[in-house]
């Protein structure tokens, strides 16, 4: 009978179908074949591998012979060799030991419930942890906790690198942020999305800054990033200078000096990651890097290590590809997007301005701060130099009447510091020059005008009325004299 006929192909089908549902299920929770290749050579910081074909960034495992494992990440190759570098200390390591790529990248789920692996190979890129749950948390560069408040449960996980930001849905810089600090609130105004240099020697007070910078800026979440620097300075700067009430909001990333170049770069790119995930959810970000200089000198080693040629004292030329690739993805987002609002200290060697990276941060940045020396030793606090310093987004951000307050200041701050000297040895004598004479009256409120105590806040709003009260209108045409 015809119907019979047809009810029993359409059972057969549905059979079939079921059958290769299954099929299709097993494969792709079943693992491939894992191939893997033999360490063939450890020279200082580098180590070489073959008889695996993996892409730049990718992670791998290498076997101790104790059971336990280093991880790594491939930074180069050469033929058929890939050049690793070590996420951990290489003790115990010994030759042909095994190396097998990593298997699972951390992904979040399309439903949102929890972390789920992906089949290996599908996403070799390395993805960290992200969230609100790392609000008041102490981490290192690979995410794991320093705190001891136990591990994180996070429901997202982000790439560490993520693609760069198309610079034509970026929303302009037009709204001041206040950072609590009057210098730089009125002379040095900072705009939501702006990217900020601190160019300082050592022992001059820029921890002190931007703690006073961390605790006041008027921001929804603050991520630290302490990179390269002195381990005793996390505890100190976590304690003393960001304190629990700033902790509360802030996620600090900390690869002290004495972690490996690969866990300080991956620390700097995790601390901005982090910022991006909180701006992309609508939050106004600060993000304090410290420092800029020590990402450098990081990427500098592993450069060096695979073979890369030096051109600027010392300098590969990946590092100063590599400065711009990290920094740019700082700034303000889309139209109903975040800001992340940077601060990036850059340490000067000697005090010279002219350093390598010292110059090619200044020319990427959108404006620098630099401490002095000479002011610190004056006991001058917050040391900042006016007369080096600039904001390149000021004109957009204040009002023509403000900038001419600026203006008037900087111009009679500078007047003295050129006559200083001849001030000081009395061979000048008052009625020669009327803008002098201004600038020699009003230079102990100016000097007051610049400093400020750690503890003190100074908003914007105020900032702005203590400087339009140094100047009244019958004293500004002096200046032009």
């Amino acid at each position: 009978m015809p119907g019979s006929n047809e009810f029993a192909f359409a059972q057969r089908s549905e059979r079939w179908r079921s059958f290769l549902r299954d099929c299709n299920e097993l494969v792709t929770q079943t693992n491939p074949v894992l191939v893997s290749g033999r360490l063939t050579r450890v020279a200082g910081l580098v180590m070489e591998a073959t008889g695996l074909k993996l892409a730049v960034g990718s992670g791998c495992s290498v076997e101790l012979p104790n059971g336990s494992s280093v991880d790594a990440e491939v930074v180069g190759f050469s033929g058929d060799k890939l050049f690793l570098m070590p996420a951990n200390d290489v003790y115990g390591l010994v030759p042909g030991a095994k190396v097998v790529p990593v298997e699972i990248a951390q992904t979040p789920p399309r439903n949102g419930g929890g972390i789920h692996p992906r089949r290996r190979g599908s996403d070799r890129a390395k993805h960290i942890p992200v969230g609100d749950a790392l609000l008041g948390r102490v981490l290192d560069g690979a995410g794991r906790p320093l705190d001891r408040l136990g591990p994180l449960v996070c429901a997202h996980n982000a790439p560490l690198q993520n693609r760069p930001f198309n610079p034509l849905e970026r929303m302009p810089i037009t709204h001041a942020l206040d950072v609590g600090v009057r210098s730089i609130n009125a002379l040095l105004t900072v705009g939501r999305g702006q990217r900020m240099g601190l160019f300082a020697g050592s022992g001059v007070g820029k921890s002190v800054l931007l703690g006073m910078m961390a605790r006041y800026t008027s921001a929804d979440v603050i991520v630290v990033g302490l990179i390269g620097e002195r381990g005793r300075e996390v505890k100190e700067f976590i304690e003393d200078i960001l304190g629990a009430e700033g902790l509360a909001r802030s996620v600090v990333v900390a690869a002290p000096a004495d972690t490996n170049p690969l866990m300080r770069l991956q620390g700097a790119a995790y601390a901005t990651a982090i910022a991006e995930h909180f701006r992309d959810q609508g939050k106004h970000v600060l993000l304090i890097m410290d420092s800029l200089t020590r990402f450098a000198m990081a990427q500098r080693e592993i450069a060096l290590a695979i073979g890369e040629p030096p051109v600027t004292k010392g300098y590969p030329p990946s590092v100063f590809a590599k400065l711009p690739q990290l920094v740019e993805r700082a700034g303000n987002g889309s139209e109903d997007g975040g800001s992340i609002t940077a601060f990036y200290t850059v340490l000067v060697e000697g005090d010279d301005l002219q350093d390598p990276i010292a110059d090619s941060v200044r020319a990427i940045l959108d404006g620098h701060i630099v401490l002095s020396r000479t002011l610190a030793d004056q006991g001058h606090y917050p040391a900042i130099d006016i007369e080096a310093s600039v904001s390149r987004v000021l004109p957009n951000l204040v009002s023509p009447q403000q900038l001419e307050l600026v203006r008037r200041f900087r111009s009679l701050y500078a007047r003295y510091q050129r006559s200083r000297d001849l001030i000081s040895v009395g061979a000048y004598s008052s009625g020669h020059d009327l803008a002098l004479d201004q600038a020699i009256q009003m230079q102990p409120q100016l000097e007051r005008f610049l400093q400020q105590g750690m503890r003190e806040c100074q908003p914007y709003a105020g900032s702005v009325s203590q400087l339009t009260a140094l100047f009244p209108p019958e004293i500004l045409p002096l200046t032009d004299q």
